[in-house]
């Protein structure tokens, strides 16, 4: 096996233990931000494309609260639900837009609790994370050009399922957007009636 296999190979055998950390385990005081970005580092760091990248700054984190993707912060500290909902934006913004991922987060919790929701999101991305793990370590025994053609399938798989996904929060967010415009009609119709 090439070196570049036996790497590949041992990165697909430590994300496919990776979990994402219980909700019960997510620290339970209230973290300030060089905090949470210490905390998030070591739980994000196997999606990282190297160690020069990282996945969340302290910008990132003000830029979410701002546009209202994250819940404002209680006195610059940062709660359970913060570091849950990030973690689930970390992961979700490598293949949609924020304004998807916000307008998704949105939907989900309409139905469901902060807890429930990254309950689901973690079962949903270790499901699929084993998937892909147990095909790269298949192939990687397959030599190099093998690897290549996994590279470029799943590269066109992303592109399918976050072309799909986009397409379905687009139609929903329409259809929701419609909802609302023939429930004000209503009304102004009611109050005309009156």
């Amino acid at each position: 096996m090439s070196e570049a296999a036996d790497s590949i190979t041992k990165w697909a055998e430590e994300i496919e233990k990776y979990s994402a950390v219980e909700w019960d385990r997510l620290p339970e005081i209230y973290l300030y931000m060089d905090q949470v970005l210490t905390y998030m580092d070591k739980q994000l760091c196997l999606f990282e494309r190297n160690e020069n990248t990282s996945l969340l700054t302290s910008s990132m984190i003000n830029n979410y609260v701002k546009d209202g993707v994250l819940p404002r912060p209680e006195q610059k500290k940062y709660s359970r639900d913060h570091l849950a909902l990030l973690m689930v934006i970390c992961m979700l913004k490598q293949v949609l837009s924020i304004q998807d991922v916000s307008s998704l987060l949105k939907t989900l919790l309409e139905d469901a609790s902060k807890s429930e929701m990254y309950g689901r999101f973690c079962e949903a991305q270790s499901s699929a994370l084993k998937e892909v793990c147990e095909r790269v370590k298949t192939t990687a025994t397959q030599g190099e050009a093998e690897l290549t053609r996994l590279a470029i399938e799943l590269s066109i798989e992303a592109n399918a399922r976050r072309t799909a996904s986009e397409r379905i929060l687009s139609e929903l967010s329409t259809a929701a957007e419609n909802r609302k415009r023939e429930q004000v009609e209503k009304e102004k119709n009611e109050k005309k009636e009156k």
